[in-house]
């Protein structure tokens, strides 16, 4: 995987929902330290994704895997909200349906010259598998990829990471099961 960040950026309501997320908590000003140079009044001004990973990757390593799931759930949720917002998915949305949305969108949040991002690998009436192409933390991602399951009609969903950058693979990928559709 091309772990290149140069030229790349995403908007800045990322970057805030990470520091966002440790209100009151003394990790928050670390992090705020961390963004200090980016300009982050404008939710969608595109910043650098650079400064971003950085942030994931300390909150990963410094206060925990468990808590890098957190903050993918919340960055989910953000994500979630911004594709309902352009009318990409709704309340009915398949599992396939929301994974091509998370396509879409992260090519509209995300600026990358090199056009990195989610692609979808397998797609089957219980199982879909997702590849990581760009350089976002991998343990977030479980908690963003759990976060937009379940905002479909499935029952028992899981996310687990099949294969990892951190463990010698090229890519990332995730395996998004479920047990049945509502």
């Amino acid at each position: 995987m091309n772990h290149s960040t140069e030229g790349v950026t995403l908007i800045a309501a990322f970057v805030s929902d990470v520091i966002n997320l440790y209100e009151g908590k003394s990790d928050q000003t670390i992090l705020k330290n961390m963004a200090s140079d980016l300009s982050l009044q404008d939710p969608m001004k595109h910043v650098p994704m650079e400064t971003y990973n950085k942030m994931c990757n300390w909150i990963e390593h410094n206060v925990g895997k468990a808590n890098a799931r957190l903050l993918g759930r919340k960055i989910g949720e953000t994500a979630y909200q911004s594709m309902v917002a352009q009318k990409m998915v709704n309340e009915n949305s398949s599992p396939i349906e929301m994974m091509k949305a998370l396509q879409q969108v992260a090519n509209f949040v995300i600026r990358d010259p090199q056009k990195r991002g989610w692609e979808i690998i397998k797609d089957e009436p219980k199982e879909i598998i997702m590849r990581r192409t760009q350089t976002f933390n991998g343990t977030l991602q479980l908690g963003l990829l759990d976060t937009l399951i379940r905002k479909t009609k499935v029952v028992s969903p899981s996310v687990d990471l099949i294969k990892e950058v951190a463990l010698g693979d090229e890519y990332d990928e995730y395996r998004i099961t479920w047990l049945k559709l509502y």
